[in-house]
């Protein structure tokens, strides 16, 4: 067995970047159309809704993705090499990573790496009882970017990840994703605009956390959730749109709205098996596995060319 390194989070928590926030917000609301970074949905409130969201019934990605991973846990850990480290990319809850865990005993060590750093925090102490064999430490191996966060990426956006990732990884290192597959608009649709209303509070929270980190003055009453296919672009879009004519300030700058006026907040693409496969390799990556119910798909997929590769 091998000795347990103290435990050290790696992770990139919004507030530890003071006046990011406010840079992203102002320059989104500038823009035309007005747009919101997607990444700031994940406060400790929004982290909270969204693990709502994943126990929906009309939310079929998260349940999808699980068992896919259940299913086929011992195939997936068999490519990890030994002694290895394993590296969750965008972790917020540890819960698919521990079916790998649990199926892969060369695993050495576990680094959450996420943009919601309060919540991931909660999550590791816990983990950490749970596996005290585990150090979650900084010694990347293997990654692992599930819930098809991918698809929350623009195409040049995906491809410079990816290349980071496997600059983070290295050479012929192995990466498990999760990509949300093209299907028919009748599950698609519900699984953004579900009956219960949690997505439409997990939107509308990002302009609560504007207003209480930026004293912005936002009405959340007087926006509505949208959600709604792109069949061009392949891709669901999210937007709040503005409810009568209106004036906002957001640290200290004034924002018209118009009636019907919306905040773009985030985009979700999907995929085809083949249309990410060609992502991958562009990005330097080759294919290994693949597993999938037909809704949803988890990839395997090793770093081949390290050409272009970005640090930043």
């Amino acid at each position: 067995m091998a000795t347990i390194a103290q435990p050290a989070l790696r992770a990139a928590s919004v507030k530890e970047i003071p006046g990011r926030l406010a840079t992203d917000v102002i320059a989104g609301l500038s823009a035309k159309p007005k747009r919101l970074p997607a990444k700031y949905f994940y406060d400790l409130a929004g982290s909270a809704l969204f693990e709502r969201i994943t126990e929906l019934p009309e939310y079929y990605p998260t349940r999808c993705e699980l068992t896919l991973l259940r299913a086929n846990a011992p195939a997936i850990a068999s490519l990890f090499p030994p002694n290895c480290a394993l590296i969750e990319f965008g972790a917020g809850s540890s819960k698919k990573a521990r079916i790998l865990l649990g199926a892969a005993a060369t695993v050495e060590a576990y680094v959450p790496v996420d943009i919601s750093g309060d919540f991931m925090q909660q999550d590791a102490a816990q983990l950490r009882r749970d596996f005290p064999r585990l150090a979650i430490a900084n010694l990347p191996r293997v990654g692992f970017f599930p819930g098809s966060t991918i698809g929350n990426f623009e195409h040049h956006e995906a491809i410079k990840f990816l290349h980071h990732a496997g600059a983070t990884l290295g050479h012929d290192a192995i990466l498990v994703i999760g990509a949300d597959l093209v299907k028919d608009v009748s599950v698609l649709c519900p699984a953004y605009n579900d009956a219960e209303g949690v997505t439409a509070k997990f939107n509308l929270n990002l302009l609560a956390r504007i207003n209480r980190e930026l004293n912005a003055n936002f009405d959340l009453a007087a926006f509505e959730h949208h959600a709604c296919y792109n069949r061009q672009h392949s891709r669901i879009e999210m937007h709040l749109a503005s409810l009568k004519r209106q004036k906002v300030r957001v640290n200290g700058k004034t924002f018209n709205f118009r009636l019907g006026e919306t905040i773009h907040t985030e985009n979700s693409y999907k995929y085809t098996i083949e249309s990410f496969q060609a992502l991958a390799l562009a990005a330097g990556w080759s294919p290994v596995s693949i597993w999938s119910d037909g809704l949803f798909s988890v990839h395997a997929i090793r770093r081949t060319d390290d050409r272009g590769q970005t640090t930043d």
